[in-house]
């Protein structure tokens, strides 16, 4: 199973959009709770981060092509509007 997620700052409202397969460990690491890189997006922007919204997926395939929809203006406007 693939998610494609999205998640949101609880300090600066900032949102981040993402897919992985293992959602749990994936929420740990955008939360410092396992190692990350020392430049990333959410890193950078402080969270905690929560998740606000996710879709599963079969495929890694079809979890990448929605996280590229949600990236494009229209997808923010659908975030936006769940939120």
């Amino acid at each position: 199973m693939f998610y494609t997620y999205v998640l949101q700052s609880k300090t600066t409202g900032k949102i981040y959009i993402g897919y992985t397969g293992n959602l749990k460990r994936r929420l740990q690491s955008h939360n410092q709770e396992l190692p990350t890189k020392k430049g990333s997006y959410t890193k950078i922007n402080k969270g905690p981060w929560e998740i606000v919204y996710k879709e599963e997926f079969q495929t890694k395939k079809e979890a990448i092509r929605r996280e590229k929809q949600l990236k494009t203006a229209k997808g923010r406007k659908f975030i936006k509007s769940r939120l």
